[in-house]
């Protein structure tokens, strides 16, 4: 039988530290129908590569990367979802159009456009690297600048790569970068984890553009930071330390797996609402790099 769920309870976010979040990001499709699930995962030792904690700068070792130097999505690093109904209450439908997605300029383009299209009022797109790339310890950083708007809803975030055998959310998902376009100033960080939708656990924090930017995340390109090593993540913004996230923090614990990349931009549903009149379009989250990086 399918499993039953309200969505809005996954766009609750609780605070990490002491601070209090209204809602949360998911944008992960609940599971369909669900056997006692026995998620599949490894324990790490000390000795796994990049397992020990190291400073951001110490990260030196360029192990992969997508610049966007192409005319087209690199289609061996990247796969479009196409999908007419996303979960959340979004209002989108994602496609694999060059005018949903396209490379240009150095930079990857994901436009969200308002149109009648299979039964919905907007299209737009969302990309991964599942089966192509997986992400270990080390540090990713993306460049991006965002889109605005109330119901604007740009996203960079990861899920384990073992999805397929650890249904959502025993494989972990880390929302690295997610915007209210209504507040274009804040990225929120979140952490989803639990053995089955019915125990579904988040933890994140908040981080709030400094007024020394002169601006919001639309105004220029900033770079959004991940770093794992064993038992520990850590978050920052144009190289600022904002969070730090532990295995004591969480219960279970997937983030010591392999995890792969998501980009996308949702429109609506239930992190920022629906966009309203004065919301325009088109909008578009541009991505100037996907880098990965280790320490010798």
């Amino acid at each position: 039988m399918a499993y039953s769920f309200n969505p809005s309870l996954l766009r609750n976010l609780s605070a990490g530290l002491a601070l209090a979040l209204s809602a949360g990001g998911c944008t992960q499709d609940p599971p369909g129908p669900v056997i006692t699930p026995t998620p599949t995962t490894t324990t790490p030792t000390a000795t796994a590569v990049n397992s020990e904690s190291r400073d951001f700068a110490q990260y030196t070792e360029l192990v992969w990367s997508e610049e966007f130097n192409d005319t087209s999505l690199d289609a061996t690093k990247w796969t479009p979802e196409v999908k007419d109904v996303w979960y959340n209450n979004e209002l989108e439908a994602t496609t694999n159009s060059r005018n949903n997605v396209n490379v240009t300029g150095g930079n990857l383009n994901i436009t969200a456009i308002k149109e009648n299209y299979n039964g919905r009022t907007f299209t737009s797109a969302r990309i991964n690297t599942n089966g192509k790339k997986d992400f270990n310890f080390g540090r990713v950083d993306v460049r991006a600048k965002l889109p605005k708007g109330k119901g604007v809803w740009p996203a960079i975030w990861m899920l384990g790569s073992n999805d397929s055998t650890a249904p959502w959310p025993a494989c972990g998902e880390i929302d690295i970068m997610e915007l209210r376009g209504s507040s274009p100033t804040v990225n929120n960080t979140t952490m989803h984890y639990g053995n089955t939708t019915a125990d579904h656990q988040y933890k994140g924090t908040q981080y709030v553009l400094p007024a020394s930017a002169n601006g919001d995340f639309s105004s220029d390109f900033h770079i959004f930071s991940a770093v794992r090593s064993l038992n520990q993540m850590q978050f920052y913004v144009d190289g600022a330390l904002y969070y730090t996230f532990k295995s004591s923090d969480a219960s279970p614990y997937p983030f010591n797996n392999p995890f792969y990349v998501i980009l996308n931009l949702a429109i609506g549903g239930d992190f920022d609402g629906n966009p309203d009149a004065s919301t325009t379009f088109p909008q578009t989250m541009q991505v100037d790099y996907v880098r990965y990086y280790q320490y010798k």
